[in-house]
């Protein structure tokens, strides 16, 4: 399954309800960021060798402000994973597709 786009309209239903079956990434990001543009390849390569068990989603912080905000992004990209609804772990800045699955896959 692709990386789901995200918005404050469709958060509830995509993040914190799916979240409740199995963990979701959230990647915090956008257009002009040069290192959201090095992780998307990334995640998206991630979304599919973890599809069993993860959900990846991306929200674009300059066309949703109100969920940025409320989870207190401040720099992007910001990687979050959710569990039952809630946030479990924070992940800030572009990172190595291996480091990222292994702190990804403490939360399976």
């Amino acid at each position: 399954m692709p990386v789901i786009e995200v918005s404050d309209d469709n958060w509830d239903s995509e993040v914190i309800e799916g979240s409740r079956t199995k963990p979701v990434v959230v990647d915090f990001w956008a257009p002009w960021c040069g290192p959201c543009r090095m992780v998307s390849p990334v995640l998206d390569e991630l979304s599919e060798e973890m599809i069993e068990t993860m959900t990846f989603c991306k929200l674009n912080i300059d066309e949703n402000q109100d969920t940025a905000n409320k989870f207190g992004v401040m720099s992007i990209p910001t990687m979050i994973i959710f569990k039952n609804g809630d946030v479990v772990d924070r992940t800030i800045g572009a990172s190595t597709k291996n480091k990222l699955k292994e702190k990804f896959e403490l939360h399976i």
